[in-house]
């Protein structure tokens, strides 16, 4: 009885329910407006809402070439299928060279390479068509063949990666990764590249991993990575902010914790050519990036691998900046080394570079420091240091600014002059001692005659302290040789009469 009376009540429907009546329903409607093509028109609605699942799906893990059109073999070439199919096609070989094959299997490592091969003719010949699928493709082989983890260094003797006299190492998948390189270079810099469609795929994590690479140990990949970070810099402007974060964050890594990178000077000869095209006034932002990454750059040891780049990127701080200047000469002076006379004659080369740029305000800020570190540099026992510091009076840039502060400045080197002139070892030095300081005089006798008399003058107080200072303890030895000895007890007396003045 209960059974029956509930079966009579109307019964609620369920979600697929509702869809299907809807459908039906709909599907009525239509067939009573006439021509009876409700299954038509339901399929089609329905099969429009799976294609744009699938396209989603296809963007963002491009396995398959969009929704909706047929499949083209990825085996075929582009010359054996219709225009309308070669985007299809471009797409089929892209996903078939996302497969990593090992050294072992030839055959299909030959079949990868012939279909890379025939992708960047693709791109290069022009014909090719970046729409999203497409774009996802792209960046997802680059991703699967380049991203790697490199093994660890073993090389111990040197502590910034790779030295100057040794043999670079070479990826022995270099033939394969350079064809990949070539594509990935040629797609960001392909001209109808829709840059705004393009960042959703070239994106943070997609550069990070890519200023990983830079530490790799092969020359010839490192200089392709250059020129694609280059391009990206300049094709998405959006991206331009979290790159330069990106690369001060590895510097400060290399200067601060590992000292350990073989990319530093690829990076650094990138910024030169960013640097260069700052907007003026420069911003906060990028002179901290000269105070805190570049000026650092300069403790390292392994120095002499990337101090080329380093110089062109200071000064062109500099040249956007001339009040700068000060700046940079301070953290030369803070960094400067003491011990390695190879680094010195880098930083002696920069400072010239650096002072051939910079006005007599920002000069006279930072000559008193400067030159009494010059006055040790003319003193240096290693001749090519003191050498190549006499050599920077050949310039007539810092020439005309030592003139107009040469009463500060010559009483700062006229000591170190005259102790080279006295006992430096080597000839060709004291033979450049000789002609600084003649010049000296031709430029201001009275001011060279009075810092002659005034450093005869400490030569003589100088003599007087030493000379009573032998006597001092000429006293003390005398005194002590007055107390006598019992064994290894000092037997106590009555004190000496004289006083001794210590």
């Amino acid at each position: 009885m209960l059974k029956q009376i509930l079966s009579k009540l109307p019964r609620k429907l369920s979600k697929p329910d509702q869809v299907d009546s809807a459908g039906s329903d709909s599907g009525n409607i239509t067939a009573n407006s006439g021509n009876g093509f409700q299954c038509t028109n339901v399929g089609s609605a329905l099969s429009s809402k799976l294609n744009v699942v699938k396209r989603v799906s296809s963007a963002v893990f491009p396995t398959s070439i969009a929704a909706g059109v047929e499949a083209v073999e990825a085996h075929l070439s582009f010359k054996d299928v219709s225009n309308s199919q070669k985007q299809n096609l471009f797409v089929s070989k892209l996903n078939l060279c996302c497969e990593v094959h090992e050294f072992s299997d030839p055959d299909k490592q030959d079949l990868k390479r012939q279909a890379l091969i025939e992708l960047v003719d693709f791109v290069s010949s022009g014909s090719a068509k970046f729409s999203e699928p497409a774009i996802a493709a792209v960046c997802k082989m680059c991703a699967v063949n380049l991203f790697r983890i490199f093994p660890p260094k073993y090389r111990s003797n040197c502590a910034g990666g790779e030295a100057e006299d040794e043999e670079p190492m070479f990826d022995p998948a270099w033939s394969h990764l350079q064809i990949v390189y070539d594509l990935l270079l040629r797609f960001i810099s392909y001209g109808s590249l829709d840059a705004k469609v393009a960042k959703k795929y070239v994106d943070h994590s997609f550069i990070v991993r890519l200023l990983d690479l830079f530490d790799s140990e092969d020359p010839r990949e490192r200089d392709c990575l250059k020129t694609i970070l280059h391009r990206i810099y300049g094709k998405f402007m959006v991206h331009r902010p979290f790159i330069r974060k990106a690369v001060s964050n590895i510097i400060y890594r290399f200067v601060l914790e590992t000292e350990r990178h073989n990319g530093i000077a690829e990076l650094l000869e990138i910024f030169g050519s960013v640097i260069s095209g700052f907007a003026l006034p420069l911003k906060e932002e990028h002179k901290m990036f000269l105070w805190r990454a570049l000026i650092p750059l300069h403790k390292p040891k392994s120095i002499g691998i990337y101090h080329q780049p380093l110089t062109y990127c200071v000064v062109q701080f500099i040249d956007k900046d001339p009040k700068l200047a000060s700046v940079v000469i301070k953290g030369l002076l803070k960094y400067w080394p003491v011990t390695n006379s190879q680094k010195e004659l880098m930083f002696i080369s920069e400072l010239e570079e650096v002072l051939e740029m910079t006005g007599m305000v920002e000069f006279q800020k930072i000559m008193i420091p400067l030159f009494r570190r010059i006055g040790c540099l003319l003193n240096s026992s290693h001749y090519q240091v003191a050498e190549r510091a006499h050599l920077l009076w050949n310039n007539e840039h810092i020439l005309n600014l030592i003139s107009h502060n040469r009463q500060v400045i010559l009483p700062l080197v006229f000591s170190a002059l005259e102790r080279n002139a006295q006992n430096h070892w080597n000839q060709a030095v004291l033979n450049l001692t000789l002609n600084l300081r003649r010049m000296f005089y031709e430029m201001d006798e009275e001011l060279a005659i009075a810092c002659q008399r005034k450093l005869e003058e400490e030569d003589s107080r100088l003599s007087v302290a030493a000379e009573k200072r032998r006597l001092t303890w000429e006293r003390l030895e005398n005194a002590a040789a007055l107390q006598p000895f019992a064994g290894n007890i000092l037997v106590q007396e009555k004190p000496a009469t004289c006083s001794v003045a210590c």
